[in-house]
């Protein structure tokens, strides 16, 4: 370094020190920031550089040159700190092509005036060489577009800062190490140049900004090495968060303080058949489903029945307050919890329970005791009899009971769509294979759409309760179908002594009690089958005898699996408010 003046050593220092800044921040590509760091970087170390050449250089026309080659430095500083915190930040979505091309406009245009020679002097009008006791450099009288780029270059590491700020009272300590370092970092240059533009220096026309680079570069590394810049940024946390909340599977609203939606995510969007883009900033009351009870207090809110795109399904509400550093309410956040599998669980565990503590050990006793009377009597048919029904019996329970657990265990992967003509086609056939004396008919033409697979349980359910429990000799079932607005309504009827009215109230109620509960596991089968596909059944009394069972699910596609396997969801909402009053 013979022959340099000391203004040069200190820079060849600044130089240094942002140059291995500049290298470990290109090694970490490509971690969030990488790129556009080292872009900073670059920046502030093409700008000290050319600054020594100028310093060093015995002419007005070589410190000319030199000082125009720094400008390319002075224009990608600001841009690579806005872009760097925007991305470090998480908020990499906003560094889109159309900003980066928009923030590079004010820079291009500088660097085409400086190309060109400023012939209109909108950079600099005059210029003349300054001898001073640190050094010969550059004195410049600056033209208009100099204080418009200065004040671009403010503006962009302001809007930059933002970000960076709001970590330093952040949780995380590496978080407030890596924030508080950036900031120090750039804040020096930026005091150096306000310093430099207001004429607070002692040496009038120097820019000591280069200098401040030096400052600039150990907060950097200090940053990269100490507090692990690159390696653990908060972009992921943020980028995280963001998609808990968007596929989260509960449906979830953000609401202001004003009560109009903020945000929602996408099982909202699809469970409730909300248009995101139009319901944002809209009343929370026309678009949160039953939000004045949902605004209700915690304890006071029962579940909510709401009507979504799996038919109508009881969900928990939960209202969470939010709140800012200063515990200032700013919104709230309701989330629905679909809790229809929950309660449909439990009530199958109440039921199979009351099958084994109540029907099996009641079919044991007589087991049991019929079997002693055959013991003294092998001869006696009515204990024979007995024993053999009572055995079938168990046997049936437990058949159900095995078809109830694998049916609606939701570990289990739910089959494809079946079509409902070929369906009903295996019930009858089934049905007249199993008891030959009943008359079996289908009333009418059957549609040709698929439905969810757990339709054919319901209906052998419902066509061998029909026969098993009708006193008529001989028993009759009829079966029809009829589909309409996405929805299929599966009517199975007979001539038997219909259905007891506690019975049909148990079911209504969805809970047993030791004197009240069901007379067996079928039409509980066929309750939580509706139910797990989000549908309804029904019961009504045929004239001038019996029981006409109405089971409502929706449509999966047509027969020929063309159609859309969900149908349409604003169709199947509507049916299911109507088949639900």
């Amino acid at each position: 370094m013979i022959g340099l003046s000391p203004l040069s050593v200190a820079l060849l220092c600044a130089v240094v020190t942002g140059t291995s800044a500049g290298i470990l921040a290109w090694r970490e590509r490509p971690e969030a920031g990488a790129t556009w760091l080292t872009l900073l970087l670059v920046g502030q170390v093409w700008w000290t550089t050319f600054l020594v050449f100028e310093l060093e250089a015995s002419t007005l026309a070589a410190k000319s040159l030199w000082y125009d080659v720094q400008w390319l430095g002075v224009v990608i500083i600001p841009v690579g700190w806005l872009l760097f915190a925007l991305e470090y930040t998480g908020r990499e979505r906003y560094v889109t092509p159309r900003l980066v091309a928009g923030v590079f406009v004010a820079p291009i245009v500088t660097l085409v005036v400086v190309a060109v020679g400023d012939p209109w002097g909108l950079i600099v009008a005059d210029r003349e060489v300054a001898s001073t006791a640190v050094g010969s450099f550059l004195r410049v009288e600056t033209g208009p577009w100099y204080y418009v780029i200065a004040g671009y270059t403010y503006l962009l590491g302001l809007f930059g800062s933002i970000p960076i700020l709001q970590l330093v009272r952040d949780d995380a300590r590496p978080f407030r190490g890596q924030s508080a370092a950036l900031i120090v970092g750039t804040a020096a240059p930026w005091a150096s140049s306000v310093f430099h533009l207001t004429g607070s220096l002692p040496v009038a026309g120097l820019d000591p900004t280069p200098l401040a680079f030096a400052v600039s570069g150990v907060a950097y590394l200090l940053a990269l090495s100490r507090f692990r810049l690159l390696t653990l940024a908060p972009a992921p946390r943020r980028r995280a968060r963001q998609l808990v909340f968007e596929h989260l599977h509960d449906p979830a609203f953000v609401i202001g303080t004003e009560g109009h939606v903020i945000d929602l995510n996408q099982s909202a969007a699809d469970t409730f058949g909300i248009d995101r883009r139009t319901a944002i900033g809209e009343p929370a009351d026309a678009v949160v489903p039953r939000y004045d009870d949902v605004s209700a207090e915690e304890s006071d809110r029962s579940p909510l029945s709401i009507v979504g795109s799996e038919g109508r399904r009881p969900y928990d509400v939960t209202l969470r307050r939010i709140t800012d550093g200063h515990d200032r309410p700013t919104g709230e956040v309701v989330v629905f919890h679909d809790i229809g599998e929950y309660l449909g669980q439990q009530q199958r565990l109440d039921v199979l329970n009351r099958v084994f503590r109540h029907d099996v050990r009641t079919e044991t006793n007589l087991i049991t005791g019929y079997a002693d009377r055959l013991h003294a009597d092998p001869t006696d048919e009515r204990a024979l009899s007995v024993v053999k029904r009572s055995a079938a019996r168990i046997l049936e329970l437990s058949e159900r009971t095995r078809t109830a657990s694998e049916l609606f265990n939701p570990m289990t992967e739910a089959p494809p769509p079946v079509a409902l003509g070929a369906l009903v086609d295996e019930t009858v056939a089934a049905l007249r294979a199993e008891f030959p004396a009943a008359n079996v008919s289908v009333e009418g033409a059957v549609p040709a759409v698929r439905v969810p697979a757990v339709v054919r349980v319901i209906a052998e359910s419902l066509c061998s309760n029909a026969v098993r429990h009708n006193d008529s000799d001989p028993p009759s079932v009829w079966l029809s179908a009829t589909a309409e607005a996405g929805w299929i309504e599966l009517s199975v009827a007979d001539d038997g002594p219909g259905i007891d009215e506690a019975e049909r109230e148990v079911l209504k109620r969805g809970t047993e009690t030791p004197l009240e509960h069901g007379s067996g596991l079928g039409l509980w089968i066929v309750k939580w089958g509706t139910n797990q596909v989000g549908g309804n059944v029904a019961f009504d009394d045929r004239e001038p005898r019996g029981t006409i069972v109405t089971v409502s699910v929706p449509v999966r596609g047509d027969a020929d699996g063309d159609a859309d396997a969900d149908a349409d969801a604003d169709a199947n909402a509507g049916r299911a408010e109507t088949r639900a009053r």
